[in-house]
């Protein structure tokens, strides 16, 4: 990773995202379709309210009967880790490793709350790991 480098201007792809009242089969659906690992959840301002990722949809499978029209904000978590735009790569890295997430969420403060610009994630630090070799 190339020092200096900020977590923004290491993202290569764009955000993707559902709305709390999303299905989890309508996420899951997406995220096949993306072939991405999780999805940000935002509120009906766009703010950030938590991340739904493949492995919560697989739990609320396996212990629901009825998981697939459940509602994302019921499964989603909410203690993800998140930096500013500016914050560096490797202290991004860093509070993955420490938090034990795969992801942190890129945002900036918006009255008291934080509006969502990116994700990223471990497959983002092993891409620029190989690059910047």
């Amino acid at each position: 990773m190339k020092k200096g480098r900020t977590v923004l201007q290491a993202k290569r792809f764009g955000i993707h995202s559902c709305t709390l009242d999303t299905s989890l089969v309508t996420a899951i659906r997406l995220m096949v379709d993306e072939d991405i690992g999780s999805l940000v959840v935002t509120d009906d301002q766009g703010l950030l309210a938590g991340v739904i990722t493949r492995m919560d949809i697989l739990a609320a499978h396996i212990t629901m009967e009825s998981w697939a029209y459940q509602p994302v904000h019921a499964h989603m978590r909410t203690d993800l880790p998140v930096v500013s735009p500016q914050t560096a790569l490797i202290d991004a890295a860093q509070l993955m490793l420490a938090s034990e997430f795969r992801l942190v969420v890129v945002a900036i403060a918006e009255d008291g709350k934080k509006r969502p610009l990116a994700m990223l994630t471990d497959a983002d630090l092993a891409y620029h790991l190989v690059k910047g070799s």
